[in-house]
């Protein structure tokens, strides 16, 4: 945690004053590290502790840092028992801290940022995967009409929809010209698989965005909702899968690891699992659904290059985020000639 400069903490007060009068005065804000996306914040009053998460100061990209949609969906979500943090009150005026901001409970909990769960006994980490496949597969279950967000996500195919989305994205943030991008932007449209469910979706569900139990693999919230909408949830669960196909790097990748007596589940035992919540026999053409996400992946880190070449990078760790874009975009197209593209 770093101490709050780039917050108005006068006009914060006098906002959570209004809408949230048993919170009393902020008497300590402090920013949370980590992250490209949406800066988020520990906020502590006399009345308890929220968290603060706002859009980026300065230009944004159409259609990114989505906080009102974030809002709403933890506010659907919560009232189900779905572990989310509780919704405290959303602020749309950016004239208040100079952007749109919410606050929302803080969740006790452990948040693993390394995915070999290296300081955990090995039936620790398999209870950890469990938990938070199973958490997915739960999301996955829930029917959006019933919770009021029939409408949060487009009709149609949800990767052809994503593929079209990313590459405007990336085109809008674009800095270089990087080939096999441009490859990926050709293949993808034209070989996008047939979607059979649809379901809520998160969007960028990772291990770190997860807070277990002190103990166990039990999930208390699932956070950084920002990506979420109704599609295809084979997106979801292949974007969690490809940290088999990642490097291990201290973060979330588990590839090149022998995880046999380790705890941590084989890739063909996190599709088994998945499956078994959720009745599919299987999750075929794995590849495919690789080059997806990592193109996706490039989409969204070279929005974190363009917001640092602009001088609002909402993160220390926005240049070494920014570097990673050629790689994975090699590595999305290797997934691609996986897949079955062309040399």
């Amino acid at each position: 945690m770093t101490p709050a400069h780039d917050l108005d903490a006068a006009a914060l007060s006098a906002w959570l004053a209004s809408h949230v009068p048993e919170f009393g005065a902020p008497v300590d804000i402090a920013k949370f590290p980590g992250g490209q996306s949406n800066p988020t914040y520990r906020v502590v009053g006399a009345g308890g502790q929220v968290v603060l998460r706002r859009k980026p100061f300065g230009p944004l990209l159409p259609s990114a840092h989505a906080i009102e949609r974030e809002f709403r969906l933890i506010a659907a979500l919560h009232p189900t028992g779905f572990p989310v943090p509780r919704p405290v009150a959303l602020c749309s005026d950016a004239g208040v801290i100079g952007s749109p901001f919410y606050a929302m409970e803080l969740v006790d909990g452990r948040i693993f940022w390394d995915g070999t769960l290296p300081d955990l006994a090995p039936e620790e980490r398999s209870a950890v995967y469990e938990g938070a496949i199973g958490t997915l597969a739960r999301l996955h279950g829930l029917e959006p009409a019933a919770l009021g967000l029939a409408d949060y996500g487009r009709p149609g195919n949800y990767f052809g929809r994503q593929i079209d989305r990313w590459t405007k994205q990336y085109r809008a943030a674009q800095t270089d010209d990087i080939p096999a991008v441009e490859r990926l932007i050709d293949w993808l449209p034209r070989t996008v698989p047939e979607q059979t469910r649809s379901s809520l979706i998160h969007g960028d569900y990772r291990i770190d965005n997860v807070v277990f139990a002190p103990e166990g693999g039990a999930v208390r919230a699932v956070l950084d909702w920002e990506l979420s909408t109704v599609g295809d949830p084979l997106a979801d669960f292949t974007y969690f899968a490809m940290n088999w196909a990642l490097p291990a790097d201290g973060r979330s990748g588990l590839g090149g690891l022998d995880l046999a007596g380790s705890g941590v589940p084989t890739l063909d035992a996190a599709v088994d699992l998945y499956c078994a919540a959720t009745g599919r026999d299987a999750v075929p053409d794995l590849p495919w659904y690789f080059a997806f996400n990592l193109f996706r992946l490039v989409g969204i880190l070279q929005g974190v290059k363009k917001r640092m070449a602009l001088g609002n990078a909402s993160s220390a760790a926005a240049e070494a985020s920014a570097a990673r874009v050629g790689p994975l975009a090699a590595a999305a197209w290797d997934q691609a000639r996986r897949a079955g593209a062309p040399a």
